[in-house]
C-alpha cells in the first residue's frame, strides 16, 4: 500500500480519494473548504491543513483541482505549496483540466527540484469517478507511468500514455472540445424537433440506429429528454475548457466551430445555468 495525498476534493477528488481509502492506502487530503474532507475523514483518510503538510512523506501526491490558477497555487505558492513538502523519491500527478502551456511550466518547476512528474487528467464524469471508471490520458515520462499505473488503476479503468507533458493536457481537451460541440449540436435539434411538433425522442432513436450516432451521444440526448439536469459536468466548467481550447489554438477565427459552441456556454452561463450540467443549455433552445 501507498502514502497518497490528494490536494482538491470537489466532485472528482473527493471520488477518487474515496477509491484510493477503498483500496487501503493510507490517504492524506487537503481541501481549501475544510468540511469537504469530512467523509473522507470518517472513511479513513487524514486531513492536512495545506497542501505542503499533505504533500509530506507521501509516495504520491495528486491534484485535482479547477484551472490554472489554482494548480499554481496548489503545487507552488511560497508558504503552502505541495513542491515544499515532497520528498525526493516522491511522484507529483497532476489530474486537473488545465492548459498545456501551464503543464509544461510546471514540469519545469519540478524538474528543478528533481521531483518525477506526470498529467494525468481524467475522461469520464461523477458517475465514472464514483465507480472507479475513469479513463486516464497521461503525459510524462514512461518509466514514471510504470511507478504510477496502480495507483492510477485504483480510480480509472484504462491509462493511455499519449506523449511528453503537454500532450495529455492538449488530449483532454479536445475530448472535451468534442464533447461540448455534441451537447450544443444536441440541444439545438432537440429544440427544433419539440417546436416542429416532432417526437424528439422518437427521431433521435431513430437517428441512434445509423453510423452518425455516439455512445455519448445517448446519454447526452437522454438527460436532455428527461429534463435532468443534475451535475455531473457543469456549464461553467465546460466552458472554462473551451476557453483553454481557443487559447491553444489562437484566435476564434481559426476554430469557428468551436468558438462558436463556446458562445452557447457562455450565453448559459448569463443566463444563470453555470452550476447545472452542461446538457442544461437545452433549455435556450424552447
Amino acid at each position: 500500500m501507498f502514502r497518497i495525498s490528494m490536494l482538491g476534493l470537489g466532485a472528482m477528488g473527493s471520488r477518487m480519494a474515496a477509491n484510493l481509502v477503498k483500496a487501503g492506502h493510507h490517504v492524506t487530503v487537503w481541501n481549501r473548504t475544510a468540511q469537504a474532507a469530512q467523509p473522507l475523514i470518517d472513511a479513513g483518510a487524514i486531513v492536512a491543513p495545506t497542501p505542503k503538510e499533505a504533500a509530506r512523506n507521501a509516495d504520491f501526491v495528486i491534484a485535482m483541482v479547477r484551472d490554472d490558477r489554482a494548480s499554481r497555487d496548489v503545487w507552488l505558492d511560497a508558504d503552502t505549496g505541495a513542491v515544499n513538502g515532497m520528498s525526493a523519491d516522491a511522484v507529483a500527478i497532476e489530474s486537473s483540466t488545465l492548459t498545456p502551456e501551464w503543464v509544461r511550466e510546471l514540469g519545469s518547476h519540478l524538474a528543478t527540484r528533481a521531483l518525477s512528474f506526470l498529467e494525468a487528467p481524467v475522461v469520464g464524469s461523477t458517475p465514472q469517478a464514483s465507480a472507479a471508471q475513469l479513463t486516464y490520458l497521461v503525459g510524462g515520462d514512461a518509466d514514471t507511468l510504470v511507478r504510477a499505473e496502480p495507483v492510477l488503476k485504483t480510480m480509472g479503468s484504462s491509462v493511455h500514455h499519449v506523449g511528453a507533458l503537454g500532450a495529455a493536457a492538449l488530449a483532454k481537451l479536445a475530448t472535451n472540445t468534442l464533447l461540448g460541440t455534441q451537447v450544443t449540436v444536441l440541444a439545438e435539434l432537440i429544440g427544433m424537433l419539440r417546436r416542429s411538433g416532432a417526437d424528439a425522442a422518437r427521431v433521435l432513436e431513430v437517428i441512434a440506429t445509423t453510423p452518425v450516432w455516439s455512445p455519448v451521444a445517448a446519454r447526452v440526448s437522454g438527460l436532455m429528454l428527461a429534463g435532468d439536469f443534475t451535475p455531473q459536468f457543469p456549464v461553467e466548467l465546460i466552458e472554462k475548457d473551451f476557453g483553454y481550447t481557443l487559447q491553444e489554438v489562437g484566435s476564434d477565427a481559426t476554430a469557428p466551430t468551436i468558438a462558436a459552441s463556446r458562445g452557447v456556454f457562455r450565453t448559459a452561463m448569463e443566463q444563470g445555468l453555470g452550476d447545472e450540467n452542461m446538457t442544461s443549455v437545452v433549455k435556450l433552445f424552447k
